[in-house]
Order: C-alpha cells, then sequence, then structure tokens
C-alpha cells in the first residue's frame, strides 16, 4: 500500500522518535512536512501507539501533548495538513498541536471506529470534527 499510495512510511516506538523524525528526518529546510495523519488509538491528550498490545488496556508507547513543543515549528509548510483519526483529539490536544507548532490539527471530539477498507467515522452522540 505504502508503494501503491507513494507514502513515505516511517516505522518508530517511543513517542520521541516521532518528533526526531519531524526534526531531523529530512533536511527540513529543503524537505518541509506537507501532511502529518495519525491513525491510532489516542485520548484527549495523547496519541498511544502500543495501545492494549503489550499491557492490558494500557500503553507502553505514545505522544504526549506536552511533548509537541519539542516539535521544531519552523518544519511544517506553509498550510500543512495535520488530522488525528483517533478518539478525543479535538477536545484538547488539537489546540495544544497549534500553539506548539502554529498548525491547526483537526481532531475528534468524540470516540471514532476504525472499519475495514474505510476512513474511521465519529460514532459518540454529538461528536465532531474540529481544530
Amino acid at each position: 500500500m505504502r508503494d501503491k499510495l507513494n507514502l513515505n512510511l516511517v516505522w518508530f516506538a517511543p513517542g520521541s522518535a516521532v518528533i526526531n523524525y519531524l526534526n531531523n528526518g529530512e533536511p527540513r529546510d529543503q524537505v518541509k512536512v506537507i501532511g502529518f495523519e495519525y491513525f491510532g488509538h489516542s485520548n484527549r491528550a495523547c496519541f498511544m501507539f502500543d495501545y492494549s498490545n503489550n499491557i492490558d488496556s494500557a500503553c507502553k508507547s505514545w505522544l504526549h501533548e506536552s511533548d509537541l513543543t519539542k516539535i521544531n515549528r519552523h518544519v511544517f509548510a506553509r498550510h500543512a495538513y495535520v488530522k488525528s483519526w483517533g478518539c478525543h483529539t479535538g477536545e484538547e490536544m488539537s489546540k495544544k498541536w497549534y500553539a506548539a507548532t502554529g498548525v491547526h490539527m483537526i481532531g475528534a471530539v468524540g470516540k471514532t471506529q476504525f472499519m475495514m477498507e474505510e476512513l474511521p467515522i465519529l460514532i459518540s452522540d454529538g461528536g465532531k470534527w474540529v481544530n
């Protein structure tokens, strides 16, 4: 799928590796980040990369909103597209992302549900996408 869609798929473990790639993965004075989309578990304050994978209903690998200020805000292209498809990120993390990076992040108010061969959908009453 990566090759079919011409995507740059980057494997990582801790949240600090995501920040390191955003800041240093390419010569950012030449190659700006034009898009960043997160597909996975989340809550209002963090992306949870291995939720329920190693510890029942817990997480050992995450990117917390308090770490977002470590992202160099100059790595993003003007009008970069950023979206979290995970649950609840529009309730708090989207604001923190914008404050840290200067780029709006679309996030969900409420829960999302991942389906086969479809983009995630909002499933909470009153759920909506915000940035």
